[in-house]
């Protein structure tokens, strides 16, 4: 056996008896994928002393045998526990309770009277005696005084009802006992730099820690390579892209773009300039762009992205523009069939020379306008397509696709990304992906990893700005009155207001929720306002189960000033320019994410009117509910708020399941917390890819690396 070979061994050869266990229960196949079952946390031997020394509301570990186990069952089948009594010490008993059939199936015949365990959590009183309640548990062997006597620090591991956290321990234990050197992925000079463990080391003091420096020490070296494993894939990825060919679309002079710049009737933003020279230049490359533009609510990103479309049917190519609902396409479609105005009539009467066609591609099309819009894009005649899932069917083809623009793109999985590129055909086009929902940088260095990262802050002069409050219905009831009151008197000067619920209300599938408050629903908003505080007023609704007929032609109306107000799910979320509204009122506003608050407000003050929106809650004050709102209220940067949400999510809900083999690939790595290890580790991998893209000179990185990509998890990194 080589050193190389030791973690690819297979588990059997360490584990045992034990290896089909760890094999079903943690998908382990290798000694490898043992030793990266890391430790939840630590237990110190002195921590695990007798009953006599538990205190109520302090975390403790306590060791103890056995002396009764019983199983109580109520009336009702699913009211069952199983009740645990330690054998006395220091004049006290313990009782630890498990409650749920699953838990007492578990445990019931493994914490027999006599047995030996190890159990830890919160020591609280019920009826004067003391007792845990749902704590880890670990059955301990007859053995384990003797064979853990030295070690100051016990391991706890994650276990399941097959497996016990000593069970795991010991065939670690085996491992690390002839595990010898270990070809390590971080090159040597990078270890150095960072001043990082070896990685049997680190196996070693993970494992096996004497002190609390030693496994901080490891937990920081194993942080390091699941962060650097990744930025290596992605920076191999980078490198590919980069080394494709690509058809350069430079523009030219005299052409559409150069023509409509001269039309703006207002200047871009040294932001919406500088982006643009980065997109203008990459544009004009022989190898694709594949960029992700991400700024604030009314930054002009839409703008941009239209320069960079006309700019590739001045070269003669085409532009996909991809959105996430029909709204927001039919919105697109919409504006910047205005701002072309007649640049965008080719073959049209009327229509300026050369000018090109804007094309809409959407589900709900009728036959005749979908076969026009078919045609167009297949023909070239339309150099603009925008549209919505409808643009990845088969049947959509193009005649020279150049540049693809997908908007939102959080709302879209990668597979769907790469099937509208495919249709380039051989030649992969550009890409510019943006979205309007700030991303941390930590995210965009996981999430995005592959992607150039362009940054929009600044908003267009002349923007107004938007107060938000917080319209607390828990405590102050009479604000509520006093909010529809305002709708009628921003009416009444002859402007519009969105009122945004979460939920429709016609018991259709969207509406499913174990929410035990009902939340105010489209449906029945739109009968209580009209009859009530709004009566009088043109007052619609809008959601996403309307007839897309419909749904334009509330937004249509909306846009042209016929409805005062139009009730709304969160349809209206992004895209949507309506720059007579002034006001927005989002009902049950605590149920909404920090991110997504911060976009529907950016749907008021678009015009020259100071925006207001009312973030109705009945959250408690105090409430982590009610600070979030408060958060939305005092600022206005989404940047900021960003990072808040960020913070009050869970990391799986960061990355997500289109980023599953990502997620699967970290174990101790927080997307959420380790900023400066991710940042470090892309610097280091771009590096040592940029010197040696094929990894010869680094084996023990290359099989890391392969096992990341060729995982079934990780299939996604093939498609982005």
């Amino acid at each position: 056996m080589t050193e190389q070979s030791f973690l690819d061994e297979r588990l059997s050869r360490i584990a045992g008896a034990h290896a089909k266990k760890l094999a079903d229960g943690f998908a382990m196949a290798t000694v490898g994928d043992l030793l990266r079952h890391y430790p939840r946390r630590y237990v110190s031997r002195g921590a695990a002393g007798d009953l006599g020394t538990l205190v109520a509301d302090e975390l403790a570990t306590v060791v103890g045998t056995v002396g009764t186990s019983v199983v109580r069952k109520g009336r009702d089948r699913r009211n069952i526990r199983l009740e645990v009594t330690l054998v006395p010490s220091g004049g006290q008993s313990l009782r630890v309770t498990f409650f749920g059939i699953k838990m007492v199936k578990v445990w019931e015949h493994r914490l027999l009277p006599g047995v030996r365990a190890m159990f830890s959590g919160k020591v609280t009183e019920f009826r004067g005696q003391l007792q845990l309640t749902h704590p880890d548990c670990d059955v301990l062997p007859e053995d384990v005084e003797s064979s853990q006597r030295m070690r100051p620090l016990i391991p706890i591991y994650s276990i399941t009802s097959k497996v016990t956290s000593w069970q795991i321990g010991q065939a670690i234990a085996n491992a690390l006992d002839i595990i010898g050197p270990v070809p390590d992925p971080v090159p040597e000079q990078v270890r150095k730099g960072h001043q990082l463990l070896g990685l049997a080391e680190a196996f070693e003091k993970i494992h096996r820690p004497e002190t609390a420096d030693d496994y901080r020490s490891a937990q920081r070296r194993l942080r390091f390579d699941e962060a650097f494993v990744l930025q290596t894939v992605l920076a191999q990825r980078r490198a590919a892209l980069a080394a494709l060919p690509a058809v350069a679309r430079p523009g030219r002079a005299d052409g559409l773009r150069q023509r409509f710049d001269e039309r703006l009737p207002y200047d871009l933003t040294a932001a919406q300039r500088d982006v643009g020279k980065q997109i203008d230049t990459e544009l004009g490359g022989r190898h694709p762009m594949h960029r992700l533009l991400q700024g604030e609510v009314g930054s002009g990103k839409t703008l941009v992205a239209l320069r960079a479309m006309l700019q590739v049917v001045d070269s003669g190519g085409q532009a996909a523009l991809l959105a996430p609902t029909e709204v927001l396409a039919q919105q697109h479609h919409r504006s910047i069939s205005a701002m072309l105005g007649d640049l965008a009539q080719g073959g049209m009467l009327g229509g300026a020379d050369d000018a090109t066609r804007v094309a809409l591609l959407t589900g709900s099309l009728g036959a005749a306008a979908r076969r026009e819009g078919l045609l167009d894009a297949a023909s070239g005649a339309a150099g603009i397509v925008v549209g919505t899932h409808a643009l990845l069917e088969e049947r959509v083809q193009f005649a020279d696709l150049g540049l693809v623009v997908v908007d939102e793109q959080h709302r879209f999985g990668v597979e769907q990304r790469a099937a509208l590129t495919e249709k380039a055909g051989e030649t992969p086009p550009h890409v510019l992906v943006m979205t309007a929902t700030p991303i941390p940088r930590t995210v965009a260095m996981t999430v995005f990893g592959d992607l150039d990262v362009s940054l929009m802050r600044e908003l267009p002069p002349g923007r107004s700005p938007i107060q938000t409050t917080v319209v607390p219905v828990a405590d102050r009831p009479e604000w509520l009155d006093r909010a529809w009151q305002r709708v009628r008197e921003e009416v009444g000067k002859g402007h519009q207001v969105y009122v945004v619920c979460s939920r429709i209300g016609d018991d259709g599938p969207d509406d499913a929720s174990a929410d035990e408050t009902p939340r105010a629903a489209v449906v029945d908003v739109l009968e209580q306002l009209r009859d009530g505080p709004l009566n009088g007023l043109r007052v619609e609704m809008l959601h996403g189960r309307m007839a897309p007929d419909d749904k334009d032609g509330v937004m249509r109306a909306f846009a042209a000033g016929e409805v005062d107000v139009v009730v709304a799910t969160t349809v209206i979320e992004v895209g949507v320019d309506v720059p007579n509204a002034s006001t927005m009122v989002i009902l049950d506003a605590d149920r909404f994410g920090v991110s997504q608050l911060h976009q529907l407000r950016g749907r008021v003050g678009r015009g020259s009117v100071a925006g207001l929106c009312l973030l109705v809650s009945g959250a408690a004050p105090g409430s982590a509910q009610r600070e979030r709102l408060d958060a939305v209220a005092a600022t206005s940067d989404g940047f900021a708020l960003a990072q808040i949400d960020l913070e009050a999510r869970r990391e799986g809900d960061v990355l997500g399941a289109a980023q599953s083999g990502r997620r699967s690939s970290l174990r101790l790595l927080s997307v959420l917390r380790h900023e400066q290890i991710i940042a470090e580790a892309r610097e280091f991998a771009t590096s040592v890819v940029a010197a040696d893209s094929s990894l010869a000179a680094h084996p023990a990185l290359a099989r890391e690396v392969a096992a990341l990509v060729e995982s079934e998890q990780a299939d996604y990194l093939e498609k982005t």
